[in-house]
């Protein structure tokens, strides 16, 4: 598993354009991505979000297991997000 989110995460590294297979944005959401890592019939994501350009952030990941991502997650997501963003301000 560490091996294909290390390959999923050299990707944003290394191309201009990812495919949304492996990364999009969360619709309904200010600034926050999933990075998409399937092994087998497993389906995980781990949500980012972009500082300064470039720079991508990972915050919370968990494993896929219905059609549509919890919102609870998505709410995880969004208060790493804003503690990253306050932090950084101060």
């Amino acid at each position: 598993m560490q091996r294909k989110i290390e390959w999923t995460l050299n990707l944003l590294r290394t191309i201009d354009r990812v495919p949304k297979k492996y990364f999009d944005h969360i619709t309904g959401t200010d600034g926050l991505f999933e990075v998409r890592v399937e092994l087998g019939s497993n389906i995980f994501r781990i949500f980012a979000f972009f500082d300064k350009g470039n720079l991508i952030v990972l915050g919370n990941g968990f494993q896929k297991k219905t059609q549509k991502t919890p919102k609870i997650e998505i709410e995880k997501a969004l208060k790493i997000k804003a503690e990253y963003e306050n932090e950084k301000r101060k």
